[in-house]
């Protein structure tokens, strides 16, 4: 096979999973969107949070052009993203226990609120707890992860329980064990990460699915509009000042 073949087998490779995640988690996905739209009516604030590469569809999310406002990124120091130096420093803190009950103890999540986790294994402390300690809260708690991971690999939290166990809905993304879709004659190791795309696209999905049900209530959809388009700047202003007591993002 050559190598000009590899992008095309790599495209093939994402949109089987994304098929996958269609097909088999319509469900999920429509109940999460559920969730959202009534935390939107409800007065209740939306978070998410993901740590290392599993930040980047959390952030996908946060103040959008086609998305809803009010979700917010749940920060923890560190974790989010690879600016932090080493990088692998993410990956330990990870591994961490008690930071994530520091984070929600000190966050403007309230009994009511809704937390969207992404954790592509599901078996470090950090998301383990995060959703955990959410549900303890009094939030509702929406999981993305990979449920190969429970049946081949073993927690890294101290009670052997993984993401999903700590969810009112868990989506999972199809992604097998190790992310990488890829095998190539003479590269010794597998490449070609789904996960970011696949997440990405789950979240979006479920964003849309909120939208509509809010829009089926008779609720208008507080989104977002692209500063690049006439008149963007203005419709989020007005957005921003109706709904500024659930956004923490321009605090």
């Amino acid at each position: 096979m050559a190598a000009d073949d590899l992008a095309g087998r790599y495209l093939d490779a994402a949109i089987d999973l994304l098929r996958r995640v269609r097909d088999e988690d319509a469900e999920s996905i429509a109940e999460a969107g559920r969730l959202i739209a009534e935390a939107v009516e409800g007065d209740a604030r939306i978070f998410v949070f993901g740590a290392g590469h599993s930040s980047l569809p959390a952030q996908d999310v946060v103040y959008r052009a086609g998305g809803l406002a009010l979700i917010n990124l749940l920060a923890v120091p560190g974790v989010i993203g690879v600016d932090v130096m080493p990088a692998t420093l993410g990956s330990a803190l990870e591994r961490v226990g008690g930071l994530a009950a520091a984070v929600l103890d000190t966050s403007p999540a309230e009994p009511g609120d809704v937390l969207i986790v992404i954790s592509l294994s599901g078996r470090n402390a950090l998301p383990v707890e995060m959703a955990l300690n959410a549900r303890a809260l009094g939030l509702k708690v929406i999981g993305v992860t990979s449920l190969a991971y429970p049946e081949q690999t073993k927690s890294r939290h101290s009670s052997g329980t993984y993401l999903k166990d700590h969810c009112d809905v868990v989506i999972d993304n199809k992604i097998a064990v190790g992310d990488a879709e890829l095998t190539y004659e003479g590269v010794a190791a597998p490449f070609g990460p789904a996960s970011t795309v696949v997440t990405s696209a789950v979240l979006q999905a479920v964003v849309a699915t909120a939208v509509g049900a809010l829009a089926e209530r008779g609720v208008t959809p507080p989104l977002l509009r692209s500063g690049n388009v006439d008149g963007g700047h203005e419709w989020n202003a007005r957005i921003l000042a109706e709904y500024g007591d659930r956004i923490f993002y321009r605090r």
